[in-house]
């Protein structure tokens, strides 16, 4: 039985290995969220049997849970470049499957059709908005169906010839757009995204999240109100992984290792000594 007791330390111990290594692998991935590895005891014993003469079985990983913290903000400059301070997520649509997603990854630019997309080509969703007030036109909370796709066009109205000279996006996640002009037109509001359970969503790597049933539909909204974080314009949210803790965490889980792995030799040794006592 010691040598199954050990395999599952084993086991827990590689699963925590694993974890750690994923950690520390993504600590320059923009926006990624660190995992821990929770564990819990495996016991075991007839009905009639008195717990205090019956050791552990062992333990098994209870489930490996990603830590929604908050990560440092990195200034870049460029405009479209959005970070979430606080709570929320950004609202993105598959260009070529239409699945909605959650992002906190806000590297955007724009695409051949003068569309905003995420470094996976999603398309930035966005509430739409009155272009002069920069308003809401929808009531909240805003329903996924009524989002519409960002897009920058190059001259306002179309058909003229008054071009765009810069965009902005304030805290509120307003998109704004100033034309030759002088006018300024809006464009739309980042549509940000909450849950009842963080823990519930479903990760689809990329730093990107679709919703489940132990989450929670999403609850849409605008920056700066409720539980939504703000938005910063040319700034990028870093990981949240903290290298220091991660080695101190390696070292300890390849220590757990080591150990049963003594405990197995230890175990294999006392067989050994019995089946030579037999013969």
């Amino acid at each position: 039985m010691s040598f199954y007791t050990s395999l599952s330390g084993l086991k827990a111990a590689q699963a925590d290995l694993s974890t750690i290594s994923n950690n520390v692998a993504n600590v320059n991935s923009t926006a990624f969220k660190k995992s821990v590895a929770n564990f819990g005891d495996i016991f075991s014993a007839s009905p009639m049997q008195t717990t205090k003469q019956v050791a552990g079985q062992g333990v098994r990983v209870q489930s490996i849970a990603q830590q929604f913290t908050q990560g440092t903000i990195m200034t870049t400059d460029k405009t479209l470049d959005l970070a979430i301070t606080g709570e929320g997520f950004f609202t993105v649509k598959g260009e070529l499957d239409g699945q909605i997603s959650f992002t906190r990854n806000g590297a955007f630019a724009v695409n051949d059709d003068r569309n905003a997309v995420d470094t996976t080509g999603a398309l930035l969703q966005v509430i739409p908005v009155d272009p002069i007030t920069g308003n809401p036109t929808v009531p909240s909370p805003v329903p996924t169906a009524s989002l519409v796709n960002l897009n920058i066009p190059t001259v306002y109205p179309a058909g003229s010839t008054n071009q765009l000279n810069s965009v902005g996006v304030n805290d509120k996640g307003q998109v704004s757009a100033i034309y030759a002009d002088g006018s300024t037109v809006y464009l739309g509001s980042t549509a940000m995204a909450s849950f009842n359970s963080l823990e519930g969503l479903r990760q689809r790597g990329d730093a990107h999240w679709v919703e489940t049933i132990d989450s929670g539909n999403p609850v849409i909204g605008t920056a700066g109100q409720g539980s939504y974080g703000t938005i910063r314009s040319g700034s990028l949210e870093r990981s949240n992984v903290d290298i220091t803790e991660e080695l101190v965490n390696l070292i300890s889980a390849q220590r757990n290792f080591q150990a049963n792995s003594k405990a197995i030799e230890a175990a294999n040794t006392l067989t050994t000594t019995i089946v030579n006592m037999r013969n």
